[in-house]
């Protein structure tokens, strides 16, 4: 489990397609402290340690990507040079500063406009149908693993839904949402909440 506090930002330093793709990522986190098989979520996807640095040398994990996850996440997420926003699991006792996050990807977004708002940038995000009954204004998103709150929700014709949310300075500064421009294709997951409720909400019909 995560809460969408990113705590770094990763550059995925080589990309090797094996069975599964294997990432090498640089981080800044002191290896030391993670271990083999622990979690960590890049740009919102959950994957697991298979491999890292020695001491001394630059931090680096590795990770298997499966070809299921690479076709559920964001296009151009795991090419080398790409930067990611990377949080370290919920441990008992840390502070739950953004909302529950599990990792898992459900669905991808399109950004569709950006525009100054004071300091900060309000950036629409169009989602698919599937997602749409889940977003709400002021309920939670996570978008690209980061926390973040929807300011409003607009329902299209076709069932998709726009969704507007407000960067502030320091939120573009500490993840990648501040490289985001329009067209950029970025990994969503939905309030696990909403997701509950939802399926409760299907089973009653």
């Amino acid at each position: 489990m995560f809460t969408g506090i990113i705590t770094d930002i990763g550059t995925i330093q080589h990309v090797e397609q094996r069975g599964d793709l294997r990432l090498r990522i640089a981080c800044g986190y002191d290896m030391a402290g993670v271990a083999l098989g622990a979690s960590i979520a890049c740009s919102g996807a959950c994957l697991t340690v298979v491999d890292k640095s020695a001491p001394g040398a630059p931090a680096t994990f590795d990770v298997d990507i499966s070809a299921e996850s690479v076709s559920r996440t964001a296009s151009g997420m795991w090419e080398q040079g790409r930067q990611l926003n990377l949080e370290r699991a919920l441990k008992v006792g840390d502070e739950l500063g953004g909302h529950i996050v599990t990792g898992h990807v459900d669905g991808i977004g399109t950004v569709v406009g950006m525009a100054p708002v004071g300091d900060s940038r309000r950036i629409d995000i169009a989602a698919p149908a599937s997602l749409a009954p889940y977003l709400a204004a002021k309920g939670s998103i996570t978008v690209d693993g980061v926390s973040l709150t929807v300011n409003d929700v607009t329902d299209q014709p076709d069932g998709t839904t726009h969704f507007a949310l407000n960067i502030i300075p320091h939120t573009a500064a500490q993840t990648t949402l501040g490289a985001l421009a329009a067209g950029s294709s970025v990994n969503l997951e939905i309030d696990i909440l909403a997701r509950y409720l939802g399926r409760m909400e299907q089973l009653r019909t």
